[in-house]
């Protein structure tokens, strides 16, 4: 199986607005070794990717469940938690839901992971004014 790297990046949320602002504007060009997704905090990143939906994962991964059904009764977790889970791992590019004749079937799309934070993750205005 091939490996499937999501580059990810941690970047807080008026830093990430910030950003998105400047590239609208032309002012920044993300280098294509930056991270694709972002999260807010270390936590929301935690929450995401925590010990049990990397189970979740790895049971996709093994299991090929063709549908939520199917992943429900290998995973013992219920639906209405697996969809929820499921659509917030879409959202950030690690899952994607493929609708199957009725069926919707959850496919892996990363397998693996690069997390890059720091103070300076993007461009910024730099707070040293507020020392003087």
């Amino acid at each position: 199986m091939a490996q499937k790297v999501l580059h990810i990046g941690i970047m807080p949320y008026e830093d990430y607005k910030r950003r998105t602002l400047a590239i609208a504007r032309g002012e920044y060009r993300p280098q294509p070794e930056e991270p694709k997704v972002w999260f807010e905090s270390l936590q929301s990143m935690a929450q995401v990717l925590s010990k049990e939906n990397q189970l979740l994962l790895k049971t996709i991964l093994e299991c090929k469940p063709e549908s939520l059904k199917e992943l429900e009764v290998a995973t013992g977790r219920s639906s209405s938690n697996l969809s929820r889970t499921l659509k917030t791992m879409a959202r950030y590019g690690i899952v994607k839901m493929e609708k199957v004749h009725r069926n919707i079937r959850p496919v892996v799309e990363a397998t693996d992971f690069t997390v890059q934070f720091g103070l300076y993750a993007g461009p910024h205005q730099s707070d040293a004014a507020a020392c003087n």
